[in-house]
């Protein structure tokens, strides 16, 4: 297993969608029906609080997994972002314990 950073921004203008599909969102990265791990992840935030985007890092075979999983995200099926990078990431500090054997 590997670990990947996904780091998104979101549409200008976009915020309500992002609060409409915010649980849906949630609900999803929880779920344990793939074959990816999402170890952490969290809203990326404006100079005034405001949810601009996603960071998320994702525990996944490979990086096709994690554009799979990505796919069928809310925020991906509703074209919510401008920009979705996806890199391989090195915990440094506070790494978690694998997810799977």
């Amino acid at each position: 297993m590997a670990y990947f950073c996904v780091h998104a921004l979101d549409r200008p203008g976009r915020l309500e969608d992002r609060q409409r599909l915010r649980e849906s969102h949630r609900a999803r990265l929880r779920q344990h029906d793939h074959p990816v791990s999402v170890r952490i992840g969290g809203p990326l935030l404006d100079g005034a609080a405001a949810m601009i985007g996603t960071m998320l890092v994702i525990e996944a075979d490979n990086r096709a997994a994690v554009e799979t999983y990505l796919a069928g995200d809310p925020y991906m099926l509703e074209n919510l972002f401008e920009t979705v990078t996806i890199t391989g990431f090195n915990w440094g500090l506070g790494q978690p314990e694998p997810a799977h054997g």
